[in-house]
């Protein structure tokens, strides 16, 4: 058992086990994590400030299968920032939830096998109130061409009301498509409105796309997801690794590489990632600067919808 004190942010962690392989097709150990998580930190934390977090670890690796963890242990050093959350399905008692504000935290959340860190549309201050309206975009079988353009169709729609709209690989099978809010409408509002995007863009492309949730409805239609749009919902944190062979790392990308026919949800993986951050600038950067409001937007839709 390999044991070791790392030294980050003023904080000191023991950091145990690190021989423990996680990803056994690739060899990639409880250590590899640890410097992934450490190497990314810089470009991960401002995508993880101020959201409550739910952690999908795996104590014995990937082939084992995990747990999904919200409530913050009681182990859990204090200087990692707990929040209170309002938990709807316990009657709406309130259950204390980390964030991760600094690389300490994303290095011990590491070292206790938390492979994918997931993340709230609304942040810890406003929590009733997400800054991000998420359509998630799974292929219907393993074509990814459909994504695409399923991805083209809904930034174009989006474009239309005003709502400027980023798109990132999710390292799992599809993509993201991801537009800033001002945080003015409650996720009631924000889910009946990426509701109606959808249904609008569904009848525009009949034979392409579908808001039916059920398989059997669906044919080999692509699914246009809008319910994560809602309190208590988790999405996938850009540059986070995701519990698959070749560890794949959900990706934030820029618009024109969709016209790759090579790109997939996985094409950017733990052994590429920081090639590609050494090239290119994370696209996301900045996103906060575009927020729009929603009410505005609302009335287009409607004109958009006669």
């Amino acid at each position: 058992m390999t044991k070791s004190t790392f030294e980050i942010d003023g904080r000191n962690i023991h950091l145990e086990h690190l021989d423990k392989i996680l990803f056994p097709e690739d060899r990639i150990s409880k250590d590899d994590l640890v410097d992934y998580y450490k190497r990314i930190s810089a470009t991960m934390l401002p995508h993880l400030h101020d959201r409550s977090l739910t952690m999908q670890r795996f104590a014995d690796g990937i082939q084992e299968g995990g747990f999904y963890q919200k409530e913050a242990p009681d182990y859990f050093p204090d200087w990692i920032h707990r929040v209170s959350i309002r938990v709807e399905e316990e009657g709406g008692a309130e259950q204390d939830q980390i964030t991760c504000e600094n690389a300490a935290t994303l290095v011990y959340l590491a070292n206790q096998a938390c492979i994918t860190p997931h993340i709230w549309l609304s942040r810890a201050d406003k929590i009733d109130f997400p800054d991000k309206l998420i359509f998630d975009l799974d292929p219907p079988d393993h074509d990814f061409a459909p994504v695409r353009q399923a991805a083209k169709h809904l930034r174009d729609l989006l474009d239309s009301l005003d709502l400027q709209s980023f798109v990132m690989t999710t390292g799992s099978r599809g993509l993201h498509v991801v537009a800033p809010l001002d945080r003015t409408l409650n996720f009631d509002s924000v889910r009946d409105f990426a509701h109606r995007v959808a249904e609008l863009l569904a009848r525009r492309h009949p034979d392409q796309l579908t808001v039916a949730q059920r398989k059997q409805k669906r044919g080999e239609r692509l699914l246009l997801d809008y319910l994560r749009n809602a309190y208590g919902q988790n999405r996938i944190t850009p540059y986070a690794l995701r519990p698959l062979p070749g560890a794949p790392v959900a990706t934030p990308i820029e618009w024109p590489e969709l016209d790759d026919p090579d790109l997939d949800s996985q094409s950017y993986n733990v052994k590429n990632i920081f090639r590609r951050l050494g090239q290119k600038e994370n696209p996301w950067k900045g996103m906060m600067n575009h927020v729009f409001s929603l009410a505005r937007a609302q009335e287009k839709l409607e004109k958009e919808a006669r």
